[in-house]
C-alpha cells in the first residue's frame, strides 16, 4: 500500500486538486508540503493531533514538511469557524506561543538540514507594502468569490471585520510566498480550510502561470478534530503543565464507542491489519480498544515511561485498587479561608471544574463524590487535617483528582 493509499484508507482525505499529480508527489516522497498553526494559545491541542499525525507520516515516506507558524496571520485572526472576532494578541505573545508550539512539535516532526522546516509569516507579512500588496495580489481575488466562502458565513451573520476579510488573502499569500522561496508545491489543512486554500493555489497559477505545481488537499474531518480540543472541564492542552498525562489518557480512554475506530485510523501508526481486526470487537472488547487507543497516543505526546503511569493510574482506579497512583493537586495553607476550604473552591483548585459557577453546578445535579461519598451542600467545607491527609474528589463517573494539603 502506497502513503496515499493508506492516507485515504484512514479516511484522512476529503478533497484534493490535481489528484494524479498528488499522488504521484507523495507517494514519489517529493512532497514538500505545509500546514498552518496559528499560535492562539502557549499549547497545541489535541485539536492539532491529526495535522501534526500527518506530518509524520508523510515525513516518514520520504517527503518534506514545512510547519508555518501563523506570527503574522495570528495579528488578524481566522474566521474559519468563528460566530465572533478573536481577541487581539501583543507581538509579545504571539511570539512566545510560536515558540512553544516548535518545542511541542518536535515530538511528532524532525526538523533539521534536508528536513522539516519551521517557518514564520511574519518575516514577510509585516513588512509587506499595503499599496503593492493590493496591486500585486488584491487584483487576484473576486470579492463576490469571496463572500460566497465557507469560512465567512457565520461571521457574516454578526459582522464581519475588514480587518478578518483580510485573512484568506493572507494565507493565499503565504502559499505564494512559500512557493516561491522555498520549493512549497502543496499545502494541507482542514475541511473548514478548503476557500482559503483554493485562494492560494488559484493565486500561484495566475501569478505564475498554469504549468506551477501549486496543489491542495484538506484532511476530512479536521474542523471536528478541532472540537476534540475541548471539553466540559475545559481544553484538552499538549503542554503536560495544562492536561497532565494521566488527564491526557482519560480524554481518549472515555471516547464514545462510536469513535474509537475512527480515532485509531486517523491518529495512531498501528498498522491497518490490526485496526481492522479491532473492527470486529464488540462490548467490553471496546473498552480495550479505548485503552489501545489512550497508551499509544499519550505515549505519542508525553513518552512510554508517562503512558505507563497513567495507564497504571486509570486500572487502578477504575479496578478498585484506590488512590494509589492517582493524579495528585496541591492547595497551599494560603489558599485556606479560616483554617479550611470550601468544596466549590477545592473543585476549581483540583482542576475537576472550570469555575465556582462550573463546581456549583456539578454539586446541584449530583454529579461529586468527596471519599466515595456524595456531596449535596455547596456550603461543604474541609478543615486542614483533613486536607493534610488527602481528599479524593471525583467529578462524573471518570474524572478523579487527590488534593492534598501542602
Amino acid at each position: 500500500m502506497t502513503i496515499y493509499e493508506e492516507l485515504e484508507a484512514r479516511g484522512l482525505i476529503a478533497q484534493v486538486t490535481d489528484e494524479k499529480e498528488i499522488r504521484d508527489l507523495v507517494n514519489g516522497g517529493k512532497a514538500k508540503f505545509y500546514i498552518g498553526f496559528d499560535p492562539t494559545a502557549d499549547s497545541l491541542h489535541v485539536g492539532h493531533f491529526m495535522a501534526l499525525c500527518l506530518m509524520k507520516r508523510l515525513q516518514m515516506a520520504g517527503n518534506t514538511p514545512v510547519v508555518l507558524i501563523g506570527g503574522g496571520t495570528g495579528y488578524i485572526g481566522d474566521p474559519s469557524g468563528r460566530t465572533d472576532m478573536r481577541s487581539m494578541m501583543t507581538p509579545e505573545t504571539i511570539q512566545h506561543n510560536c515558540d512553544c508550539f516548535k518545542v511541542q512539535m518536535s515530538r511528532f516532526i524532525e526538523f533539521g538540514e534536508d528536513k522539516a522546516i519551521m517557518v514564520n509569516n511574519a518575516d514577510w507579512l509585516l513588512n509587506l507594502n499595503y499599496i503593492e500588496l493590493l496591486r500585486e495580489v488584491g487584483a487576484c481575488f473576486s470579492v463576490n468569490n469571496m463572500l460566497r466562502a465557507e469560512c465567512y458565513k457565520q461571521r457574516m451573520e454578526k459582522g464581519l471585520s475588514f480587518l478578518e476579510f483580510n485573512y484568506m488573502i493572507m494565507q493565499s499569500y503565504d502559499f505564494y510566498y512559500l512557493y516561491q522561496h522555498y520549493g512549497c508545491n502543496m499545502q494541507f489543512g482542514g475541511d473548514d480550510q478548503w476557500s482559503n486554500m483554493l485562494g492560494g493555489t488559484e493565486l500561484i497559477r495566475r501569478k505564475l502561470g498554469k504549468d506551477a505545481y501549486a496543489m491542495t488537499i484538506t484532511l476530512l474531518l479536521n474542523s471536528e478534530g478541532k472540537k476534540m480540543g475541548k471539553t466540559a472541564a475545559g481544553a484538552v492542552w499538549l503542554d503536560p503543565k495544562k492536561t497532565s498525562p494521566y488527564d491526557f489518557y482519560q480524554y481518549w480512554r472515555n471516547v464514545e464507542d462510536a469513535d474509537v475506530l475512527k480515532c485509531l485510523r486517523m491518529l495512531t501508526f498501528l498498522p491497518l491489519e490490526q485496526i481492522v481486526e479491532m473492527d470486529k470487537w464488540e462490548g467490553s472488547q471496546l473498552n480495550r480498544a479505548k485503552e489501545i487507543l489512550a497508551f499509544e497516543l499519550t505515549e505519542l505526546v508525553h513518552g512510554k515511561e508517562e503512558a505507563e503511569k497513567a495507564q497504571e493510574a486509570a486500572r487502578s482506579i477504575f479496578g478498585g485498587g484506590g488512590a494509589e497512583g492517582m493524579p495528585t493537586a496541591t492547595v497551599e495553607e494560603s489558599d485556606l479561608t479560616d483554617g479550611g476550604m470550601d468544596i466549590l473552591t477545592l473543585l476549581v483548585k483540583s482542576g475537576l471544574c472550570q469555575s465556582r459557577s462550573d463546581a456549583r453546578r456539578n454539586v446541584q445535579q449530583g454529579g461529586v463524590t468527596a471519599d466515595d461519598e456524595k456531596v449535596t451542600d455547596v456550603e461543604l467545607k474541609f478543615d486542614g487535617e483533613t486536607l493534610r491527609k488527602g481528599v479524593v474528589l471525583r467529578r462524573g463517573k471518570k474524572n478523579f483528582k487527590k488534593v492534598v494539603l501542602q
